[in-house]
């Protein structure tokens, strides 16, 4: 998964960075900001110079790795989804599955925090299809089981296809990304046409995209977008890639910035209860999931 001797990431590592990256606001007169494209490049480097060994050699990995034909290739591996036929609570069930033992300060699991996430959705009165929402939004995560590096997996997705973002944290890592060499994926708008919609774009590979298409044909669109694009931090919390938009996309992210403060600054250390709450997301789960889905 990385190469000998060098750090291995633990999966909330990657969570971690992004919240020194973007930290929350401190109280209700500090509020939350989505997008700050006025960020200087120099103060966005410094959490670069700050990140752990491993941190970086995920990037590093991730840069290297996630070209366009990469992502083609797994598209093809993974989105037939056949690998499995299970009920969210199964897929719940085996993500919890999934052990981060670089975290020894908790001992709360994949599911505590996703039951955390939607608690708080559903605390703050937001529709019922926004609490389904938070409670699956990292079930694509079972990518890991399936055998999947973390650099394929998790990380900051971005276009591929095209010109990289500056604003795409760690940037020099792309040096050696296959992509580099192909002057086409080197333009601004690359294979892509001028404002051609988020949805005729291919991303970098990872559990939104996956976990997207495993769920498409199930949950409102602002729902979707949420799941689809809540790892596209260069678009939702820096303002890039607006040339590659329609304007729905853009109305549509309203929704994705509403939901990214709930994936980042909803974690604890007090474990839901689960038998308590259980009924209510049995409930919510069948109002909008069938009893089995494909994988």
């Amino acid at each position: 998964m990385n190469d000998a001797g060098k750090p291995a990431m633990g999966l909330d590592e990657w969570e971690d960075f992004l919240k020194e990256r973007y930290p929350e606001p401190a109280s209700a007169a500090e509020p939350f900001r989505a997008t700050n494209p006025d960020k200087k490049k120099e103060e966005f480097r410094n959490y670069e110079a700050n990140a752990r060994p491993s941190v970086r050699e995920f990037y590093r990995l991730n840069h290297h790795h996630q070209s366009y034909g990469f992502v083609q290739e797994k598209r093809k591996e993974f989105l037939s989804l056949n690998r499995r036929q299970m009920s969210i609570w199964e897929a719940l069930e085996y993500l919890n599955t999934l052990v981060d033992d670089s975290d020894p300060d908790t001992d709360l699991s994949q599911l505590d925090h996703l039951l955390q996430t939607a608690e708080q959705i559903r605390n703050d009165g937001h529709p019922r299809w926004f609490i389904a929402a938070g409670l699956i939004h990292d079930l694509g995560k079972i990518l890991c089981l399936y055998g999947e590096p973390q650099w394929a997996v998790v990380g900051d997705t971005f276009p591929v296809g095209c010109a990289w973002s500056d604003k795409i944290v760690f940037h020099e890592f792309f040096q050696d990304n296959p992509d580099r060499n192909e002057s086409k994926y080197q333009e601004k708008l690359g294979v892509y046409g001028q404002n051609c919609g988020l949805d005729a774009v291919c991303m970098s590979w990872g559990h939104d995209e996956y976990l997207y298409n495993v769920v498409k044909d199930y949950l409102p669109e602002e729902a979707l977008y949420m799941i689809r694009y809540h790892s596209f931090y260069p678009a939702h919390r820096d303002g890039e890639y607006d040339y590659l938009m329609k304007d729905h996309d853009r109305e549509m992210f309203k929704w994705v910035r509403a939901f990214n403060p709930y994936d980042l600054y909803t974690k604890s250390h007090q474990r839901p209860d689960l038998k308590k709450l259980r009924p209510f997301y049995d409930d919510l789960i069948g109002e909008y999931f069938p009893p089995t889905i494909r994988w």
